[in-house]
């Protein structure tokens, strides 16, 4: 049975891209009879916002996609990712970090990656452990890693050369992105991780990841990007396409809901519908693999 969950960081508005996301893994766990939960991403205290998050969940619940379990705050659980460093580190696969961020920037000499940043090159691979309260790296075995997607099929990745040793825990006292997210996949039980093509290149990271820790591997699928009418990225920020700014243009829940769904393969044209109208039809066959603009007439 797939258990989906959508995950949003509350630091501002779901935008059309956003919901799309959601929508699609709703529609995914849905027709293969499960479950769908929601997770607040908000480990990251000096950028994410209780109220934001409030409000992503109400424009989720006017599409008529909500969680089938109370909503976990990732806020609320750093006790679990505390016991996943320690565990690592009895499992030697961690190291302490001392290195600045003008330090990186001087050590980079690999090449950005997709999202534009740098992989780590590992220069304090060899420091000696100086306990939970430095920042903290997953030492990364060497290799690549195989990996399927429903959306791009088979998948060949060298976390090392994308990411480097990922980050897990901030000098600042913040548990990382990748540690946060593995671990509660697993704690909930995810078998299925859907998400923007933006995220894709971070994949073989999480699963080297949830190796370490002994997790089962979700399945994954990275759908194509949303971008705005001139090919430009949709933000959360200023000028965001959000349910709240489609609604000054009269543009109706159940009108966004039948574009997503066009978008997604499930109609044949874009028209008003409710999101359980859309289950039957969905197919991840029929969802198509690359960007989709949003409509000159709703910007």
């Amino acid at each position: 049975m797939t258990l989906g969950r959508f995950a949003p960081s509350p630091t501002g508005i779901l935008h059309l891209g956003n919901l799309r996301t959601a929508l699609a893994s709703w529609l995914s766990a849905r027709k293969g009879g499960g479950r769908w939960i929601l997770r607040m991403e908000d480990v990251d205290g000096l950028r994410c916002r209780r109220n934001l998050g409030e409000a992503q969940l109400r424009d989720l619940a006017a599409l008529g996609l909500e969680s089938d379990v109370p909503v976990v705050w990732q806020s609320e659980h750093s006790q679990t990712y505390r016991e996943a460093l320690a565990r690592l580190h009895g499992a030697h696969r961690i190291y302490p970090c001392i290195c600045t961020r003008k330090d990186l920037q001087a050590l980079a000499s690999a090449p950005h990656t997709e999202d534009g940043l740098r992989p780590y090159p590992g220069h304090c691979r060899d420091r000696v452990w100086e306990g939970f309260d430095r920042a903290l790296r997953l030492r990364l075995p060497e290799g690549p890693l195989t990996w399927e997607d429903r959306q791009l099929g088979s998948q060949v990745d060298d976390p090392g050369s994308l990411t480097g040793d990922p980050l897990l825990f901030r000098r600042d006292g913040c548990f990382a992105y990748h540690l946060a997210v593995v671990v509660d996949d697993g704690a909930q039980g995810v078998t299925e991780v859907v998400r923007g093509a933006d995220l894709r290149f971070v994949t073989a990271t999480q699963i080297r990841l949830q190796e370490a820790l002994g997790l089962p591997r979700p399945a994954y699928a990275h759908l194509g990007m949303v971008m705005a009418p001139d090919g430009s990225r949709l933000g959360k920020r200023a000028g965001a396409l959000g349910l709240e700014a489609l609604g000054a243009r009269r543009i109706t829940p159940e009108e966004c809901l039948g574009w997503l769904g066009w978008s997604l393969g499930c109609l044949e044209r874009p028209m008003p519908c409710a999101a359980a109208e859309l289950v039957e039809a969905f197919n991840w066959s029929r969802v198509p693999t690359g960007e989709v603009r949003v409509p000159e007439t709703w910007a």
